[in-house]
């Protein structure tokens, strides 16, 4: 397994990212004694191509979602034409409207009728961001329709779109990416990638080595990262873990895997094994972490005849191409966060990764 072109969700052919954030410079954080001012959120949209099959799996205990029963695959619609990940807690929902607008402009869409009538799927997800900023800036229906005007095929990542308010632990948090192409096994020439926003009560780095937890020395090489300077780790463990109660990590993992329904909510299952890695605790009562798969069925895997093993009648004959793009998920989930947590920028005074202990980067 290879990283992608771009190392992001967009090497799945189809794909693109839009986003759209309002930052403002003296933005500030609520405290117990002291409301929040300025704006620092925002919203990112993940547009799919025609045909990709979706499912979710919602592992956290403080969910804020939309049509998530509706990815369940044994209900009748099995496609999205975008998923919506925002800021704004429950009210970020709303930038998911301006995201049906758009595509209902541009004639996308389930199509109910001789007439051309269309009605987008459009699942989403958001995070707790509200203590950042005023209470009340937060993502609305303009927020998704321009994110969604937006969409390319290049993928800012850090403190962007949804990430823009995003904190990790005691650290800023963000929007990160990752992708994956196998070059041997049953999903040979299938790409695998996620889209994350990081913003997890737990942490993503371990504070007593200052590196990404459980950071091997291929996973070091591939971050960039070294271990860093004792006194910068003995910084990072004299931070004060954030105090709100409500936060979350959200995704998209996308395949160009030809994938039925139930399949696809196995990969949105697996995917979060690469949460866990990444964050401790993870799927905790206070997160609302929510994963939504893609498959899109642009490539056809070409394994070796060896690299097809025989599968018993009765079963899923796609058994092992699911397993193998499950295990990517997994992975590619893992570094989109840590690639989040990397490229943030400072916001409202929130400490970032590169900020605390600059030691630990090779360049």
């Amino acid at each position: 397994m290879i990283p992608g072109p771009t190392d992001s969700i967009t090497d799945v052919a189809g794909v693109r990212v839009g986003q759209h954030q309002r930052l403002d410079d003296h933005v500030t954080v609520a405290t117990e004694d002291a409301a929040g001012e300025g704006w620092a959120t925002g919203t990112t949209v993940v547009l799919l191509p025609q045909g990709a099959v979706a499912a979710v799996d919602v592992r956290g205990g403080g969910p804020g979602t939309r049509e998530t029963d509706l990815l369940d695959p044994s209900n009748t619609v099995q496609q999205a034409h975008a998923i919506v990940l925002s800021g704004g807690s429950a009210y970020g929902l709303a930038a998911a409207d301006g995201v049906m607008t758009h595509l209902e402009g541009q004639g996308i869409g389930l199509v109910m009728d001789k007439r051309g009538s269309v009605v987008p799927i459009v699942p989403g997800a958001v995070i707790f961001d509200l203590a950042v900023g005023d209470w009340s800036a937060r993502p609305d229906q303009e927020f998704g329709a321009r994110a969604a005007a937006d969409a390319d095929t290049g993928v800012a990542t850090g403190s962007v779109g949804a990430g823009t308010g995003a904190r990790a632990g005691a650290l800023k948090g963000g929007v990160g990416s990752a992708s994956i192409t196998f070059t041997t096994g049953p999903a040979t020439g299938i790409t695998v990638a996620a889209l994350i926003v990081a913003n997890p009560v737990g942490a993503v780095i371990d504070p007593t080595s200052g590196l990404p937890w459980g950071a091997l020395p291929l996973e070091l090489d591939y971050f960039g990262l070294r271990e860093p300077e004792s006194g910068e780790v003995a910084n990072l463990l004299n931070l004060t873990a954030k105090s709100s109660p409500l936060n979350t990590t959200i995704g998209v993992i996308a395949t160009d895997a030809s994938l039925d329904p139930a399949s696809v909510r196995r990969v949105a299952m697996t995917a979060h094994d690469g949460l866990a890695r990444a964050i401790r605790p993870a799927h905790s009562p206070l997160d609302g972490d929510t994963l939504f798969a893609v498959a899109t069925g642009s490539a056809t895997p070409t394994p070796g005849p060896a690299e097809s093993p025989d599968v018993p009648p009765g079963m899923n004959p796609d058994v092992a191409l699911v397993a193998a793009i499950g295990e990517a998920a997994a992975t590619v989930v893992q570094r989109a966060i840590v690639n989040a947590v990397i490229a943030a920028t400072p916001v409202a005074g929130i400490p970032t990764y590169r900020e605390t202990l600059p030691t630990a980067f090779v360049s």
